[in-house]
């Protein structure tokens, strides 16, 4: 990854909050923009959403940590951490069905977490579906026997079949074996820069699964902001996954349209598949943006005129 591509991050330092509650890149992270939103229909940001709920629900606010985390997926339908927060705040209010629908989408859209199927598992056997809930027993038990002793999801595998084994009987309980917490989700704003700013560093390393994870991190404290779904798009993309990769690239910039990361990238992803013409119109959009030219705008169109990375 050439040192340029970082330059949105890396140059702007960290991730902030704004004065009225929402996430915001310090400086050229690119931004929203669009056109007026229709009055008629309810408009949500869903990084002020995400940090509104979590608010809520440290607040011991479960009902309205609910209401703002359905307005998170109502934005993002394909973000699994909104998901898993809303299944939270369901749990907290003793909606456990509504919980579990939440856990359930989460671990569709983003299978590789151990929380979502540790508290869909409970959920499950508080709802006295124990089949399901040994399905995912067994699928946190995969995990644990792949991980081994190493990985770093090692402690909190072990954690979460102990206390779904406890909860379905298998095994007596024992205050040892209890889940930790989500220490990243329920952290302050410095332990998010922190982990934002780490996983810049890996993908200038090109550990990109190593990225991926303190991507998680960032986002779990900050939610769907577009600077850290753009950087799990390309993440992806370096990963090989070119579907996952799109989605968070168009679920970047349907929260910030005019941002440039996001374009390009999802420009490059366009050449990569043979789409010229699709990469011609994000050309155009940072041509629209840049009046007077960008780095963004000039690294696509080498891409565009060599028929994929310049550098290859």
């Amino acid at each position: 990854m050439a040192s340029r591509h970082v330059a949105f991050v890396v140059g702007a330092g960290m991730l902030a909050l704004a004065p009225g509650g929402s996430v915001l890149a310090s400086g050229g992270g690119g931004g929203g923009g669009g056109t007026m939103p229709s009055m008629s229909v309810p408009q949500y940001d869903p990084v002020e959403e995400y940090q509104t709920g979590m608010a809520a629900y440290q607040a011991g606010k479960y009902k309205d940590a609910a209401r703002a985390f359905s307005n998170v997926t109502d934005v993002q339908s394909h973000n699994a951490n909104g998901w898993y927060m809303l299944g939270m705040a369901r749990s907290g209010a003793g909606d456990v069905k509504g919980a579990e629908k939440g856990f359930e989408r989460a671990v569709k859209l983003d299978g590789g977490p151990v929380a979502p199927h540790r508290e869909l598992a409970l959920a499950l056997v508080k709802l006295n579906q124990p089949d399901k809930a040994k399905a995912e027993l067994a699928a946190l038990q995969a995990k644990t026997t792949a991980c081994g002793d190493t990985c770093p999801q090692a402690d909190e595998l072990k954690a979460a079949v102990a206390a779904v084994q406890q909860a379905l009987g298998v095994v007596p309980p024992s205050a040892s074996t209890a889940p930790p917490p989500d220490d990243a989700r329920f952290a302050g704003i410095d332990t998010g820069d922190m982990a934002y700013v780490r996983a810049v560093s890996l993908i200038n390393e090109r550990r990109f699964t190593d990225a991926l994870a303190a991507l998680d991190k960032a986002e779990a404290v900050f939610g769907p902001h577009p600077d850290i779904l753009t950087y799990k798009g390309y993440v992806w993309r370096k990963l090989g996954r070119l579907d996952q990769a799109e989605g968070y690239y168009r679920a970047a910039l349907a929260e910030a349209p005019t941002h440039r990361g996001a374009t390009e990238y999802y420009g490059e992803l366009k050449v990569i598949r043979g789409d010229l013409a699709g990469a011609r119109v994000m050309l155009a959009r940072l041509e629209g943006q840049c009046a007077f030219g960008c780095p963004e705008a000039e690294d696509l169109r080498r891409w565009i005129e060599h028929g994929g990375d310049p550098a290859s």
